[in-house]
């Protein structure tokens, strides 16, 4: 094996997108991602059965694409990285089984890693050096965290994380509301170009002084969905038309200002000049831009990937276990399953002579 620059194939299946990565060292090589979207915006979310049945049906097809788009070979790789969790667990299953039929059959290592941990690594591709310590706000349909890492491959602490509705999921919801279709977070935030985000003041979740002491770093956005939906409820009542952009700017304006509130004050109290967005939801351009912007006035260096590598991707899966060989890690075990809920402090799983 190339401990100096391995050539890794990731595979990512934690949730509807299949993403096959290829990655040199820290070199991008390929970043395939088939998605299942589609499928799952008839029933306004995503159903875990079928997001299982599409990663069946997209995993060979992703392979022989990512193989093509790198010029490389199977036999060429010198290991295998897979998610092992947190994510759906019929979903991550399919991952699971892929990997293990490819190591064994090619007779390469495999690197089972954690999901949450592979969106900080997305950042390593980008070219440019991590420093550590860092902070890490990761906003996605199913997870929306904050995390302290002192190293990447070995000391990730989880500061804070959702209580109830992930961001993802809240905007998911207050579309639905609003008669916009799925996903919600496009729609909310081309809806919110024409509105006014100080139009409605909705509650910040956990802001209060109250909340602090305990939940100084958790987020909770169910009171919030309930706020927007009681508000709607009321205007159309009184017969008054609901003015859709006003509420999905001030709804949204909520979403961003807890996120990058609690997140610079994490960085404040660690004395972290440095915070990493990763997650699908930083699409949401009001996000990226508010958190450049009282980053720069904070004096926080805010990092976000490119928007393909902030989805979930292979290619993220694929840097991690990179980054483990480069540092030494042996590989994983083949005991280790689906992790639905693996916590964010192990970073890969089941590694070989671990105690």
């Amino acid at each position: 094996m190339n401990r100096a620059e391995p050539l890794v194939l990731g595979i990512e299946t934690s949730c509807d997108e299949t993403g096959i990565g290829i990655v040199r060292g820290r070199t991008l090589l390929s970043n395939t991602i088939a998605s299942s979207m589609d499928e799952h915006a008839r029933y306004g979310g995503v159903v875990p059965e079928v997001a299982a049945r599409a990663h069946l049906e997209a995993l060979q097809p992703a392979i022989e694409t990512a193989l093509a788009e790198a010029s490389v070979r199977l036999d060429d790789l010198d290991a295998i990285a897979v998610t092992s969790g947190p994510g759906l667990a019929g979903a991550l299953m399919v991952g699971v089984g892929a990997a293990k039929a490819l190591a064994v059959s090619l007779g390469k290592p495999l690197y089972a890693v954690n999901h949450l941990v592979g969106h900080i690594a997305a950042d390593l591709l980008t070219g440019d050096e991590v420093e550590y310590p860092t902070v890490a706000l990761l906003v996605s349909g199913g997870h929306t965290s904050l995390l302290l890492v002192r190293d990447l491959t070995s000391d990730v602490e989880m500061l804070g994380e959702t209580m109830d509705d992930a961001a993802g999921e809240a905007f998911d919801k207050i579309a639905r509301i609003l008669g916009l279709p799925y996903p919600g977070g496009p729609e909310i935030d081309r809806a919110a170009a024409s509105g006014d985000p100080d139009a409605i003041r909705f509650p910040r979740g956990l802001s209060r002084a109250s909340d602090m002491a305990k939940h100084r770093y958790d987020f909770s956005f169910s009171g919030l969905k309930t706020a927007v939906a009681r508000w709607i409820e009321q205007r159309q009542a009184e017969g008054r038309p609901v003015p859709v952009a006003d509420v999905a700017a001030s709804f949204r304006e909520s979403v961003v200002d807890v996120l990058v509130t609690k997140a610079l004050a994490a960085c404040k109290d660690h004395d972290v000049p440095r915070l990493l967005l990763g997650g699908g939801v930083i699409a949401n351009r009001r996000l990226r831009e508010v958190a450049l912007t009282r980053g720069e006035a904070a004096g926080v260096a805010v990092r976000i990937p490119p928007l393909s590598l902030c989805t979930d991707n292979g290619a993220m899966i694929a840097a991690l276990a990179s980054q483990l060989i480069m540092s030494g890690r042996r590989p994983s075990t083949l005991a280790f399953g689906a992790d639905s809920t693996l916590p964010v402090t192990e970073i890969q799983v089941d590694e070989e002579g671990a105690s």
